[in-house]
């Protein structure tokens, strides 16, 4: 198998020059909050997967449910028709979404529902009389998907390069790391209404007939796990309603309870005009994405001849709109979001003992995704240069964590930082497990530098 993965198997944002010498990785088993590799070894599953393992691996009612669906209608598009488990399960999303995000478009994935996003602000400025309002703000080190929209609206100019020239209308503004403020880095208020106030600028800056969306996550992932400064949301929706923009909550990974809310958007209090959802919609037991839109952004299509020219083949699809239910009933019977918001404080709180060590600068987020910062200088919050990074984290933090037991993400998209985001169904066991594994990586870390 390893010899078969080396020779065929093109990994996904991998440097396959890396195993040339060496064996794949080979996942085999997940059971709870732990992963099993092919020579029976277990891991800690630190990052649910890719953010995406909500309600933990093994759930064979899960998996029942989708044997189920399958057997009773394995396909049907939404090109036209409807299927049941497509109509429960949007009926189902409108019942948890703020405000009036009613209409709910189904896709296979997050870069298909962010480009779903894009284009429907597009159309839907076009059918109101206002067509040059087609361009996207987004935040700088932001990660919104790969598709070529979805890149176009991505901040990481690293995974970029290649494949530009990309979709014109992309507009960069900062984000939100306190810990980096380049301004009011004494007051979080003051940080926030700056950081909201630079899409107003940018947006006065390109004109405000030329704007279509502000494109945010909750909590940004790359870079780091940014959690939003006190009031920042709150200026954004004042600015969006001033310039007729719409907003739009890409919660592709801070949906379904990873910030202890069913969105993200419920947690820090704003109500968007779109959300993007996927991942822990299904908990990866099968593929789905949505767009999920305001009742007003639906009426320019519900004129007699009015359509939203765009679908994917597998959007919606019957079996992955069966796991998703039975996921939901899942998070209810165990009330996994009520779990995590009891809970949050004592992951935070363990993690916060790492600050302890030299390395450590900085501990981030909330709910169940945090980041964690590594500098030279905690004093002088000092980072690490482009080859000092390399050899950390790709050098040895990445195998060392993973030899250790522990899945999770050490990434250098912005300053070098590792980021952890387990399976909702984790308690103090799995956090002190977290941290000392951490500990004892960080530490040896530190020892080579």
């Amino acid at each position: 198998m390893a010899a078969d993965a080396t020779d065929h198997l093109w990994m996904h944002f991998t440097r396959m020059a890396s195993y040339a010498a060496g064996e794949v990785p080979t996942i085999v088993r997940g059971d709870g909050a732990y992963v099993w590799d092919a020579q029976g070894r277990r891991y800690l599953d630190g990052l649910a997967g890719l953010f995406v393992v909500n309600a933990g691996h093994g759930r064979t009612e899960l998996a029942e449910a989708a044997a189920k669906q399958a057997g009773e209608l394995a396909y049907f598009p939404l090109w036209s028709y409807a299927h049941p488990k497509a109509v429960e399960l949007a009926e189902k999303i409108a019942s948890l979404t703020p405000g009036d995000l009613n209409r709910v478009f189904f896709t296979t994935g997050g870069s298909e529902a962010v480009e779903s996003a894009w284009k429907l602000a597009r159309a839907y400025f076009k059918r109101t009389g206002r067509p040059t309002k087609h361009k996207v703000v987004s935040r700088y080190l932001a990660y919104h998907g790969t598709s070529m929209g979805a890149l176009s609206i991505t901040g990481l100019p690293g995974i970029k390069s290649d494949f530009e020239p990309l979709v014109p209308g992309g507009i960069k503004v900062p984000n939100t790391n306190f810990y980096r403020a380049p301004e009011h880095g004494d007051s979080p208020e003051a940080f926030g209404v700056w950081a909201a106030d630079e899409i107003r600028r940018a947006i006065e800056r390109e004109g405000p007939d030329t704007v279509a969306a502000v494109f945010l996550e909750p909590l940004q992932n790359s870079g780091g796990c940014f959690p939003p400064p006190p009031g920042y949301f709150q200026r954004v929706r004042e600015i969006c309603d001033a310039y007729d923009v719409l907003l739009v909550s890409d919660e592709v990974i801070c949906s379904w309870g990873r910030l202890g809310e069913y969105f993200g958007a419920v947690r820090y209090g704003y109500q968007p005009d779109i959300i993007t959802t996927a991942k822990g919609i299904t908990s990866g037991y099968a593929p789905l994405g949505a767009m999920i839109a305001s009742d007003r952004l639906m009426e320019p299509f519900l004129t007699e001849t009015g359509m939203f020219a765009h679908g994917v083949t597998f959007g919606g699809h019957p079996v992955s709109c069966a796991v998703a239910l039975a996921n939901l009933e899942v998070f209810a019977r165990e009330d996994l979001i009520g779990h995590v918001r009891a809970n949050e404080g004592a992951f935070r709180a363990t993690l916060e003992k790492l600050t302890d060590l030299p390395i450590v600068g900085d501990v981030r987020g909330d709910g169940y995704f945090y980041g964690i910062e590594l500098v030279k200088d905690k004093t002088t919050k000092a980072t690490f240069d482009e080859a000092e990074s390399e050899r950390l984290l790709r050098g040895f933090l990445s195998s060392a964590l993973f030899s250790a037991g522990l899945y999770c993400r050490a990434d250098d998209r912005g300053d070098p930082v590792v980021q952890l985001a387990p399976p909702l169904i984790v308690g103090q066991e799995q956090f002190d497990e977290m941290e000392q594994i951490l500990r004892a990586v960080l530490t040896e870390a530190w020892a080579r530098l």
